[in-house]
């Protein structure tokens, strides 16, 4: 058993130990950056609309998702998201642009294990759950709404 000193001494190490955050800073450069990319995204499909006739809204939004992706993994592979992502914290995270990283990142990181055991096997380590979650969570509410009837 550990008595009460052990446990007081450990947590007052723990506590000088953990790194203090400034949370309005970090809540203020996580929102302006967040918005930073919701207002890239918003340009890009305004451009596509004004400059490629014929696109219709959800064209335009499907290419302005695919250009926000490629941007974050080409920036996640140069070394810069980290950084943003450092400096802004969920700001990042939160849009696409977050979850392109978390795909990216991993494939970087084991590209010298190859190609099949390194990068497509190890890309998914921490967007899979996301994945495999978000899947079964809309499998179980679209069970839940045919069971109750409520299909629109």
């Amino acid at each position: 058993m550990v008595d009460e000193q052990t446990k007081k001494s450990y947590q007052q190490y723990v506590e000088a130990k953990i790194p203090k955050t400034k949370a309005w800073p970090s809540l203020f450069h996580a929102f302006w950056v967040g918005g930073l990319i919701c207002c890239l995204g918003q340009l890009l499909m305004d451009l596509l609309l004004e400059f490629m006739p014929g696109m219709s809204k959800a064209g335009a939004a499907a290419w302005m998702l695919v250009a926000l992706i490629f941007l974050a993994s080409f920036l996640t592979a140069i070394g810069v998201f980290d950084r943003i992502g450092a400096f802004a914290g969920a700001g990042t995270f939160v849009p696409i642009t977050g979850f392109s990283n978390s795909i990216t990142s991993p494939a970087m990181e084991f590209r010298h294990e190859g190609i099949v055991f390194g990068m497509t096997a190890k890309m998914f380590i921490i967007a899979g759950p996301v994945i495999v979650f978000g899947v079964v969570g809309s499998i179980l509410v679209g069970l839940i709404r045919l069971l109750t009837g409520n299909l629109l």
